[in-house]
């Protein structure tokens, strides 16, 4: 896979030299990602696939009640299983001249904050309960993060398996916990467990997948030294404190929903979520697991940075533009048709998150970078200002509903994107008008299929009943997305169609 391929010319360039592709070096790094891209991709749709398979069944079997409860539930179990894994993953992948000692002591730090984790979760699963009005929320909660001990556990040897670039192995085993979670959540709620289903359909995944990345690349454990310790856990807290707020305003929605709102809205709006994310989720973690390896390799060399930059986020343009734009597109039959009319309300703020989530998918790539060039620090303080700035939005927009919650996604985040941009250009060097050239072929495409299919729903399509013209839409925005970049784009298309060949024989 060569990635100066389907790039731009690099503008920083001098004109007078001809480009002839990257150095050796470069070459056997983009076959490298080629590699751990296409094992990932593999796996995980096929995981998204037996998912969403798995999800239908869910939801013909539980309430939004129970979703509702099951969301409550979730509120603090992530912010503490960050805390226990301490940014060790991404410590491990920028400091790598880390002793094995240093790493062993690690070991036993990120096990010992699993174990206070869980410990301060079953400590505040009361007032959560008491701050949700649902006293029966007390054992779901306890429950829900004693998955924080095996978590903590595998920490290390989770980062150690991504230092090593063995993203095929992980991929499988992000398979396997996908599998597990759902097979052990569809029994429980056919044998009426209601939201306890999800619960332990988790809690059975973590463990499972713990166990197999704890037998796959195990690590000893030693006592930790504060002095041996200083450097690696220093970095590892200004990583912590900016995934923390990440994590929080992404979530402060459905706590406002849940808040203000109550269960049943935050069964729908957290539906809504869920179902908006589902496009681009599985793609936005080949970001999050298997980018940082590389971008921390290259992390002194902003002319393949903006390689790495341009070529992903054209790449992931292309493919999560029409899924997200499609979904809002079919959304007011899709709901009815495939979850029942019981879920109508969900509409609304699908349609509006999943614009979001079109916007969302490309602006993934930039903390990223930021952080593989040494700037956590910005990326840290943007995050805590997001955790100003969105709060206030998603409790402005519950006045109008779940659907002011989504609102509030779409006027308010651009205020934290804005930033990362500017920083993120300036860093390496890129200027404003190649970035927008890369995202062209997609943002043409989806609005000519969004022309198109407007079209087709107010006049042909308007008297045909519901299945039909579902299938109808779905055909329509596919034929005209890609006649579109056929047409107009042709030959990046086709570059990019070599370069999912390559992928594959590169996994091959």
């Amino acid at each position: 896979m060569d990635l100066n391929s389907v790039a731009t010319p690099d503008p920083q360039a001098n004109s007078a030299k001809v480009i002839t592709g990257p150095a050796p070096h470069a070459r056997k790094m983009d076959r490298s990602l080629a590699h751990s891209l296409a094992w990932r991709a593999a796996a995980n749709w096929t995981s998204q696939l037996f998912s969403w398979a798995a999800f239908l069944i869910i939801l013909r079997l539980l309430t939004p009640t129970d979703f509702g409860i099951a969301a409550m539930a979730v509120t603090l179990q992530p912010f503490l299983r960050l805390i226990s894994e301490f940014g060790i993953g991404q410590t491990l992948l920028s400091l790598r001249d880390l002793t094995v000692d240093q790493i062993a002591e690690l070991n036993s730090v990120a096990a010992l904050l699993g174990l206070g984790c869980f410990g301060l979760g079953a400590l505040l699963s009361k007032p959560l309960a008491l701050f949700f009005k649902t006293p029966a929320l007390v054992p779901v909660v306890i429950v829900t993060c004693s998955s924080l001990v095996p978590a903590g556990f595998k920490a290390v040897s989770e980062g150690l398996l991504c230092k090593e670039m063995r993203f095929g192995l992980m991929a499988w085993l992000e398979a396997i916990f996908a599998a597990v979670s759902a097979v052990v959540t569809i029994l429980l709620a056919y044998f009426g467990m209601g939201y306890w289903a999800f619960v332990l359909g988790n809690l059975a995944a973590c463990i499972v997948r713990s166990v197999l990345v704890l037998c796959f690349r195990p690590h000893p454990f030693a006592v930790p030294h504060l002095a041996a310790l200083r450097r690696p856990l220093l970095f590892g807290w200004h990583v912590l404190v900016s995934i923390i707020a990440f994590s929080a305003y992404e979530r402060l929605d459905n706590v406002t929903a849940g808040r203000m709102l109550g269960k049943a809205a935050l069964g729908f709006y957290g539906l809504a979520w869920n179902l908006a994310y589902v496009p681009l989720e599985k793609l936005t973690s080949l970001v999050t697991t298997v980018l940082p390896a590389y971008l921390a390799a290259v992390q002194k060399e902003p002319a393949a940075l903006r390689r790495y930059l341009r070529t992903l986020t054209e790449a992931l343009a292309l493919a999560t533009f029409p899924s997200t734009i499609g979904l809002a597109l079919v959304a007011r039959d899709l709901v009815p048709l495939a979850m029942g009319q019981k879920w109508q309300p969900v509409v609304a703020p699908l349609q509006i998150l999943a614009v979001y989530a079109t916007f969302r998918s490309v602006v993934a790539l930039l903390p990223k970078v930021l952080t593989a060039v040494g700037k956590a620090r910005f990326v840290m303080w943007n995050n805590l200002r997001a955790l100003v700035i969105l709060p206030v939005a998603f409790v402005m927009g519950s006045h109008w509903g779940i659907t002011g919650i989504a609102w509030a996604w779409v006027v308010a985040y651009p205020l934290v994107a804005l930033p990362l941009y500017w920083k993120t250009f300036n860093t390496i060097d890129m200027n404003a008008g190649e970035y927008i050239q890369a995202l062209r072929p997609a943002v043409d495409g989806i609005l000519i299929m969004t022309l198109s299919v407007a079209i087709l729903k107010s006049t042909i399509f308007a008297n045909l009943p519901m299945l039909p013209r579902l299938l109808l839409e779905i055909a329509a925005g596919a034929i005209t997305y890609a006649a579109t970049l056929l047409l107009l784009h042709r030959t990046r298309v086709m570059t990019f169609v070599r370069l999912a060949k390559s992928a594959r024989q590169a996994k091959a």
